[in-house]
């Protein structure tokens, strides 16, 4: 069985104590250190002092990032999947020529 860590997260000025597995306490650290400066970047840039406007706003700044990546990724999966089929076109004539040369 993994081993669970005991961990405290500090976001907008609360303390959240979580139970982790080992691996996960890295990836929470940055996202926590992320979110932070994001917070600071909305309070400076907006003027923003509301704590829940300011989570919200990266809360939907997060979510859209994530949005784009699969949006993206869908386009470059399509975009490869139409390149290899060109390609597998371009070797079955090609296999169908030297066949026929044969």
């Amino acid at each position: 069985m993994a081993e669970k860590l005991k961990i405290k997260l500090s976001i907008a000025n609360r303390v959240y104590p979580l139970t982790i597995e080992a691996q996960q306490e890295e990836g929470l650290r940055k996202a926590a250190k992320n979110i932070e400066a994001m917070i600071q970047q909305f309070e400076r840039s907006y003027s923003v002092r509301d704590k829940q406007d300011v989570l919200a706003m990266c809360a939907l700044q997060f979510a859209s990032q994530l949005e784009q990546k699969s949006i993206d990724k869908d386009q470059v999966s399509v975009h490869l999947e139409e390149r290899l089929n060109a390609l597998d076109d371009v070797l079955k004539s090609y296999l169908v020529s030297e066949r026929s040369l044969k």
